[in-house]
């Protein structure tokens, strides 16, 4: 099969042997891929937990065709429709986790669309409702929400009845676009002012539940914006992983903290994960109230211009490869 691999300076298209599923594993014939800041950060030369380097066919995310499942697989067949989430999926098949996989709903979602969907979904839902314990009527911030999973985060805030959602992004473009994905508020985290913006927006209590991608560079801030008893969960650290860290201020708001992650996760609390989302969000999903943009789609032989194209950092939305 055809496949996108990693190399010691760049990714290369190459003739692989197709995997085969192990017994708790789904093949699929994979027709859409999205791409994801991991996945960069593989491309770049570096290491995502144990991903990575050399010999690496990258690809978070894809939808496709059930080719064959696993002897321990149940609730897939042949032929289904199905939106996956693990790795190796910028190739032609992949194989992943039975409890990765979800069933593209029957509302005529395009392969691309639903190629978008499974990490998103997963990590906010993970992120905003399991972590951050969002209740109906509270505030919210997603930090970097103009990126893909910082656009569902929002959609799903709304969903669970937050009361004000607050977006921000340092893009000026993509700060027009965040109130067509649910922002009430929408803050420029280069203004040195923003925190106290974010404290006049929620009528000087601050902030209940802060969904972090940015990390380092807004810890501080955020402590600031951050309500009594509230709660920053931290998902990205796309401004550094260190830095500066008001400790003091963080105990006297008495603020939970949360670190989250998959690379430490196992195969089993994965499955809890997307179990939990499903239940909650599948309903929205089906609906067509939760979707992603899609900013452009390149073919799989050109996954190195696609992965270019999200290094630049032009993009609004997703990428996808098709092929």
């Amino acid at each position: 099969m055809k496949a996108a691999v990693l190399t010691a300076n760049s990714i290369e298209i190459r003739d692989v042997p197709r995997p085969v599923p192990t017994a708790d594993q789904v093949l699929v014939r994979v027709r859409a891929s999205g791409l994801n800041r991991a996945d960069l950060i593989m491309f770049s030369g570096h290491k995502h937990g144990s991903a990575g380097g050399p010999g690496t066919i990258l690809g978070l995310e894809w939808a496709g065709e059930v080719v064959e499942t696993g002897s321990a697989v149940k609730g897939f067949k042949s032929g289904d429709r199905v939106m996956c989430s693990g790795m190796g999926g910028y190739a032609e098949y992949a194989v992943a986790d039975w409890g990765r996989i979800s069933l593209v709903p029957t509302n005529n979602m395009s392969w691309e669309h639903a190629a978008t969907m499974p990490v998103a979904l997963q990590t906010m839902h993970d992120a905003v409702v399991t972590n951050g314990r969002l209740q109906p009527g509270e505030t919210i911030m997603i930090q970097g929400a103009s990126t893909g999973v910082g656009l569902m985060g929002m959609q799903i805030a709304k969903f669970k009845g937050a009361r004000l959602v607050i977006g921000t992004s340092t893009n000026a473009m993509r700060r027009e676009r965040l109130g067509e994905f649910g922002a009430d508020v929408v803050l420029d985290t280069t203004d040195p002012t923003w925190a106290d913006a974010a404290l006049d927006a929620t009528d000087g209590k601050g902030v209940d539940l802060i969904v972090d991608q940015i990390s380092a560079s807004v810890a501080n801030q955020n402590l600031k914006a951050a309500a009594i008893k509230g709660r920053i969960v931290n998902v990205g650290r796309l401004g550094g992983n260190t830095g500066d860290f008001n400790f003091d201020l963080h105990a006297q708001k008495r603020i939970d903290y949360i670190g989250v992650t998959f690379r430490t996760r196992s195969v089993e609390e994965v499955r809890e994960i997307n179990r939990r989302m499903r239940a909650d969000l599948w309903p929205a999903v089906e609906a067509g109230e939760l979707k992603l943009p899609i900013d452009r789609a390149f073919a799989l032989d050109d996954a190195a211009a696609a992965l270019a194209h999200m290094k630049a950092n032009a993009h609004f939305g997703k990428i996808v490869l098709t092929g």
